[in-house]
């Protein structure tokens, strides 16, 4: 039998590298911290976090496959844990597999009917099945929830853009942009909006604080396939920017 004094070096050596692992993850090493979760996972193979987090890590190497099979380890060592399927969820999303996806976020709010991220991602669930409503009543319901939280508020308002509600999503830009000056997504959903409008000088000022904040905004399909705004939005800034002579 092992000795207590081996017990404690392994039960050390586990938690060192746990914390590196943790690390590299969080600084976007991300070939590192793959080798250094399945260090941990060898370790440690009932660790639900330790599975959890090489998903996430697997996902962002581009492996969604190897993601999803890792977070439903993990959903087996620890069947009641929110976070394997709201990283599940992500991961099926990035193979279009929407349904899937849904039932994820569908069964953390069965449980937690104020989760935040699992609203939200339901809009964009929601979206990328062309339901904008839905969609919008998602992203307000992410930021009821949680009131702080942007990206939910300016997707909300960009919904609202999607299906001619113009006005609303024009008050809500706004007030975004009055409470975050520095936040380019909703300077630049305030562009394409001010555009369409004919506001062409206020259109080019926010464009002009936008795109020095985040140059990605003048990519369509960062837009689309990354961001996931409503098509009408992008096809309007692209307009925008056909006509206003560049990128920049």
């Amino acid at each position: 039998m092992p000795t207590l004094l081996a017990l404690l070096l392994g039960t050390t050596g586990l938690a060192d590298q746990f914390h590196q692992a943790l690390e590299a993850s969080q600084q976007g090493r991300f070939a590192e911290a793959l080798g250094l979760w399945d260090g941990v996972i060898e370790l440690a193979p009932a660790d639900s976090a330790a599975w959890s987090n090489r998903g996430n890590v697997r996902l962002a190497l581009g492996d969604p496959e190897g993601a999803i099979a890792d977070q439903t380890e993990a959903i087996r060592l620890e069947p009641e844990a929110i976070d394997p399927h709201l990283n599940r969820g992500t991961a099926e999303e990035a193979l279009a597999q929407w349904d899937q996806a849904a039932a994820d976020y569908n069964w953390i709010l069965e449980r937690q009917p104020d989760e935040a991220a699992a609203l939200y991602n339901l809009g964009n669930v929601a979206g990328s099945l062309g339901d904008w409503p839905v969609a919008r009543e998602r992203f307000e319901a992410a930021s009821l929830a949680q009131p702080g939280m942007a990206m939910a508020r300016s997707s909300a308002a960009l919904a609202a853009f999607q299906i001619d509600e113009l006005e609303i999503s024009e008050k809500e830009l706004r007030r975004l942009i009055r409470r975050y000056p520095l936040f380019a997504d909703a300077r630049a959903a305030l562009t394409a909006l001010l555009w369409e409008q004919g506001n062409a000088g206020e259109a080019e000022s926010h464009w002009a604080a936008a795109s020095g904040l985040d140059e990605r905004y003048s990519d369509p399909q960062w837009l689309l396939q990354v961001r996931r705004w409503p098509p009408e939005p992008v096809s309007a800034l692209q307009r925008f920017l056909a006509l206003d002579g560049g990128q920049a």
